[in-house]
């Protein structure tokens, strides 16, 4: 292979850190391809407005099909559970800290009626079931955007991965433990997308694939898969790999908190798995919390 490899990436510091992360470990030269993603374009808007689902993947996704570049880089929380036909994910990096961090201040110190900024449906629903007299505000942008804006605030929510990669240090945060904010499915993850007919690039993606983090991310997309969503409300999944298998934590809620329905449950294969857990949240009304009338196929 004597041409670089073209890798698609988001232009954000993060994205970028992601893309560079992933051509380091590649033995081929690289070229980064910067494309602006509908989600990027629209930084002042809600997610759940300009459509929730791929709104920062589907450009990037699109030079993939159209041969401009030969690889795409994703956080894995950004992709639909809907796979694109013609595409796949051929690794799947190291996961980092899954977690979700409060910054500005501790949990148990936040002020009766605070201001807590987030985008994220499943984040809010999680906080004011725990804390129904907080007021949420939306709270868009790049990791470093979101610290400087949340400074108006009482306090906001990121992931500790975007935290960890980026060597940011808030004087003041608190990484909240699964049973008390349970993550977003793939969320600390890296995706790494090809067309399924380079099996150059299937082989070569192969030898820095994850076995762990790709059990867990199959496991949490099979579950958020049934309910036919990706990132716009308010679920979260979470699974472990260990040695007797795979432990999947699943959570519904209502966005405005009153209810939160959880589960967990273990075995061997991630599809399954996935599945089966969301059949158990299914079946205690986890689609009438949702409003979604039928699972998906």
């Amino acid at each position: 292979m004597s041409d670089s490899v073209r890798i698609a990436t988001r232009g954000s510091e993060l994205a970028l850190w992601q893309a560079n992360l992933v051509a380091a470990l590649l033995p081929t030269p690289t070229e980064i391809v910067i494309v602006e993603t509908e989600g990027d374009r629209s930084a002042d808007r809600n997610l759940a407005e300009i459509g929730g689902q791929g709104v920062f993947v589907k450009e990037v996704q699109q030079k993939l099909l159209d041969s401009q570049v030969r690889l795409a880089v994703h956080s894995a929380k950004d992709l639909p559970s809907a796979i694109v036909g013609g595409l796949e994910v051929a690794a799947w990096l190291a996961r980092a800290d899954p977690r979700d961090v409060i910054v500005g201040s501790l949990l148990k110190d936040l002020p009766r009626g605070a201001h807590v900024g987030t985008s994220s449906t499943r984040r809010a629903a999680q906080l004011l079931a725990l804390r129904p007299d907080v007021e949420i505000e939306i709270l868009r942008g790049n990791i470093r955007t979101r610290l400087k804006k949340g400074q108006r605030m009482d306090a906001i929510f990121v992931a500790a991965a975007a935290l960890e990669r980026l060597d940011l240090h808030p004087p003041v945060m608190e990484i909240l433990e699964p049973e008390v904010m349970l993550p977003q499915v793939g969320q600390g993850a890296i995706a790494v997308e090809c067309r399924s007919d380079d099996f150059e690039m299937l082989g070569l993606l192969a030898s820095i694939n994850d076995r762990d983090t790709q059990q867990e991310i199959l496991a949490e997309r099979s579950f958020l898969q049934v309910f036919g969503t990706g990132c716009s409300l308010p679920i979260g999944g979470f699974a472990r790999a260990g040695e007797d298998g795979l432990m999947l934590y699943g959570m519904v809620a209502k966005s405005d908190g009153t209810r939160v329905l959880r589960a967990a449950q273990s075995g061997d294969e991630p599809i399954e798995l996935g599945r089966s857990l969301a059949k158990n949240l299914i079946e205690r009304g986890a689609l009438e919390l949702l409003s979604v009338a039928e699972p998906a196929e």
